[in-house]
């Protein structure tokens, strides 16, 4: 019983966690359209008067939304992930044992490996309730994809805003991340980087291939670490 009502919190966090990456790409999408604030960008000029075109209210109020839309999806993301642990551990326990509940201690590293099927996936954003009786490997996007300029490498291939990034080159979650995105990106310039994403709650592969452009950097996008 215990299995099965974790089970079930467990894909209602999913779907929650879903609708607040669509409401964030939503948010994102609008504040860096051509001519937009971006998302930390000024709203005064030089001289301190307002952006033409621009409704500093709103815009605020857009930015404030998103900052509290990160928190919540991050706090949705540790709880899925202790829940699955959890259902693993219930899975593989001696019948004799009695199931953990959540918040005893038994949370789930970023990485943990737990002995994955050929039909496993990468990330628990992918898993439906019958995968919830699998062994799978749990792994969380460590960077948000939160500005990219138009004809930019990135954007040319097929990168987009709100796009959740789970590994790129050799790059897994850990530390010194922006050191080591920035490392593969220049020892691969002219060459493909296989990167893994989640967007709006699929997975998908991808090619990335870092060159030098009109733009800034080598492919013209930001990461934000999450």
């Amino acid at each position: 019983m215990v299995a099965t009502n974790l089970k079930g919190e467990t894909m209602e966090l999913m779907e929650k966690r879903t609708a607040i990456e669509s409401e964030m790409n939503a948010i994102i999408e609008r504040l860096t359209q051509p001519g937009g604030p971006g998302l930390t960008g000024n709203l005064v000029d030089a001289e301190g008067f307002p952006r033409a075109g621009i409704d500093i209210p709103v815009v605020r109020a857009e930015r404030r939304r998103l900052s509290e839309l990160r928190n919540d999806h991050q706090q949705i993301t540790n709880k899925i992930n202790e829940n699955i642990q959890v259902l693993h551990s219930a899975r593989h326990a001696p019948k004799s044992s009695i199931a953990k509940e959540p918040g005893d201690g038994s949370g789930l590293d970023n990485n943990t490996t737990v002995n994955a099927t050929a039909s496993s996936h990468d990330d628990a954003s992918m898993y439906s309730a019958g995968d919830m009786d699998a062994d799978v490997i749990v792994s969380r996007p460590f960077a948000i994809v939160d500005e990219i300029a138009e004809n930019s490498p990135a954007a040319e291939d097929g990168l987009q805003l709100g796009d959740q990034i789970v590994k790129f080159g050799d790059v897994v979650a850990g530390d010194s991340l922006l050191q080591r995105l920035a490392s593969v990106a220049q020892t691969n310039q002219g060459r493909a980087v296989a990167v893994t994403a989640v967007r709006q709650g699929t997975m998908i592969n991808l090619t990335v291939t870092p060159r030098t452009w009109n733009g800034r950097g080598l492919l013209g996008c930001h990461f934000r670490l999450l």
